[in-house]
């Protein structure tokens, strides 16, 4: 269940979802956490998009208020947090691999290395269930997370 915090400007189902994903760096976010394997604030700042640390912290904050991110405490560096994917995170893999696809097929150009996405137009539904079962799998052998950051 959505949080509660992040408030919906209307009962439109395209725009509450554009409440909580509708900007240029949340599903950067979503996507280094499932297909990347990042996990820790550094790595996100090292990603190469160039997401200032103020506008990775307030996204990181927002998907964990709305519950798509879980939160825990680093293991060796008490200073530190790892994020993880949800189960309700998860629910956005169909759509980012159709947003995937989409842009591979209009979008010229882009950097998209050989026979990466072959799994994925091979079986789709396959690619997703067992990245799926792989990431929920991490999920929960981290254990119990942390309080989301204030919510707003």
């Amino acid at each position: 269940m959505p949080s509660k915090k992040i408030p919906a400007r209307s009962g439109c189902p395209v725009a509450g979802a554009l409440d909580v994903l509708g900007d240029r760096w949340t599903l950067l976010v979503v996507r280094d956490l499932v297909f990347v394997g990042r996990r820790e604030f550094g790595e996100f700042i090292a990603a190469g998009e160039g997401i200032a640390t103020n506008i990775l912290t307030d996204r990181l904050g927002r998907l964990c208020c709305a519950g798509l991110v879980a939160r825990f405490d680093h293991a060796t560096d008490g200073k530190k947090y790892v994020y993880r994917i949800t189960e309700m995170g998860l629910d956005l893999l169909p759509a980012m691999i159709e947003l995937i696809l989409w842009s591979v097929k209009y979008l010229p150009g882009l950097d998209v290395p050989p026979g990466k996405l072959d799994p994925i137009v091979k079986d789709r539904a396959k690619f997703i269930r067992e990245l799926r079962a792989h990431l929920l799998a991490e999920l929960k052998a981290a254990g119990k997370p942390l309080p989301p950051p204030a919510c707003r």
